[in-house]
């Protein structure tokens, strides 16, 4: 399965998501930003490659569906309500990370 976390600009709660699963034996893993500035801005070909989507807030929902409506169609995009409030591979975001992706592996 091809995953992709988002969050506004890529750099602390997406980036660490993809570094803790980069490595995952079944999954594959991406991640991108919502925002202009982001390290890696969210595109069509991120949505089409994805199977699952894991956005941190419901601004970012708001924002793929926006920006990505049809590519959107029939994939799953999951809140996991994580606010920004970390920096890149915090302990404490790498187990709420991994709380609640858990279920959805």
């Amino acid at each position: 399965m091809n995953i992709l976390f988002v969050c506004s600009r890529n750099k602390w709660r997406s980036a660490t998501a993809e570094t803790i699963y980069q490595n995952h034996p079944v999954h594959q893993v991406r991640s991108a930003g919502t925002a202009q500035s982001a390290r890696v801005k969210v595109n069509y070909k991120h949505i089409n490659w994805a199977d699952l989507i894991f956005v941190m807030e419901k601004r970012h929902r708001q924002r793929l569906f926006e920006n990505f409506e049809a590519e959107l169609s029939g994939k799953s995009v999951v809140v996991l309500d994580i606010a920004d409030e970390y920096t890149y591979m915090d302990e404490e975001l790498i187990a709420t990370l991994e709380t609640k992706v858990a279920p959805y592996l």
